[in-house]
């Protein structure tokens, strides 16, 4: 870690997974800002210092907010832009707008560093490719050096297979500076040993068979969307991947299973087992066990679903912060 702490602006902040992460790696927010009013009730129960701006990015002028202005970091966890075949039919307006407002922001507020998190596709498929050249030729005209990556959740200690793309952006010696974060570890964290303290919390005489048989790593948790009902861990085939290893993808549990609750043979449609509860996801998603996840059950998980792991953007930002401190002390 770097001897001094930098600062940053993060927009769609959402519950705080990143700026977590990114403040573990030496960066202080000047502002968050967030247009869901229980993820920014959770970022203001957590971190009551923190200036949480409830709007939406759109809205957003830094002119109205100068000191903004010259911050080392402009971070952001955005929505996913829709996969391939969607984006294609265009059907990801709203995303691929935030997606540019972000860019146009670096513009105007000019921080020395950019982060912009979203999905592995964004940096890999033909579909998106037009997107790419439009975001390169505006940050390379800002003088920014781009770097496009992705990284594995489950290769920095998180245990679920969860792939994000990313877009670090920095000027100057910072640019050739930056180096991708290498994996802290060897051996990828799986579900079994990370919940078998919860699944036997409360007596529950399996706990110890559930938990040989979750020996990998969680698939993506998936967030979901306001627009429809209630917590789902993902499609079809996701579920399918929870029933394997004894848990259940449709919708979050209240509580760990009981003395008395009987053992169901992991797989099928998975309905009949164990459901995650939100303290569960929230380790799954590599979360302290102080951090307060606000309002109702749904919104809680789809807050913390959508969240990036706070280690990976931990490391990250190292990474960032490591190639602003190069470049200080090269003097540009």
């Amino acid at each position: 870690m770097t001897p001094h702490r930098f600062t940053s602006l993060e927009i769609c902040a959402g519950t705080g997974g990143q700026a977590l992460g990114l403040e573990t790696a030496g960066f202080d927010p000047v502002a968050l800002v967030e247009n869901d009013r229980h993820s920014c009730t959770t970022l203001r129960t957590n971190r009551p210092a923190w200036n949480v701006l409830e709007m939406d990015v759109l809205e957003f002028d830094p002119a109205e907010h100068r000191y903004t202005y010259d911050v080392d970091l402009l971070s952001a966890g955005l929505p996913r832009v829709r996969a391939v075949a969607a984006a294609a039919r265009g059907s990801d307006d709203h995303e691929r707008k935030l997606l540019l407002a972000t860019v146009l922001l670096a513009s105007a507020v000019l921080p020395r560093a950019v982060l912009i998190e979203n999905v592995p596709k964004l940096v890999t498929a033909d579909a998106f490719e037009e997107l790419r050249t439009e975001i390169k030729a505006e940050l390379e005209h800002l003088g920014y050096r781009l770097h496009w990556g992705t990284v594995n959740a489950k290769d920095f200690g998180v245990a679920q297979d969860r792939e994000q793309g990313l877009l670090v952006a920095l000027k100057g010696a910072a640019g050739d500076a930056f180096r991708w974060p290498e994996p802290s570890v060897s051996t990828s964290a799986t579900v079994g040993d990370l919940l078998h303290a919860s699944m036997s919390a409360l007596g529950w005489p399996y706990a110890d068979r559930w938990a040989a048989g979750a020996q990998r790593p969680a698939p993506t948790l998936v967030g979901g969307s306001k627009k429809h009902g209630g917590a789902d861990l993902g499609p079809s085939g996701t579920k399918r991947a929870w029933a394997a290893m004894g848990l259940s993808g449709w919708g979050v549990g209240d509580a760990v299973p009981g003395p008395d609750t009987a053992w169901v043979t992991p797989g099928g449609d998975g309905k009949s087992l164990p459901k995650l509860t939100i303290q569960q996801i929230a380790l799954l998603q590599a979360f302290p066990t102080d951090w307060q996840t606000c309002a109702g059950k749904t919104s809680q998980y789809r807050q913390l679903a959508q969240a990036s792991p706070p280690p990976v953007a931990a490391a990250l930002g190292r990474s960032i912060a490591t190639a602003l401190a190069s470049a200080d002390r090269a003097g540009s």
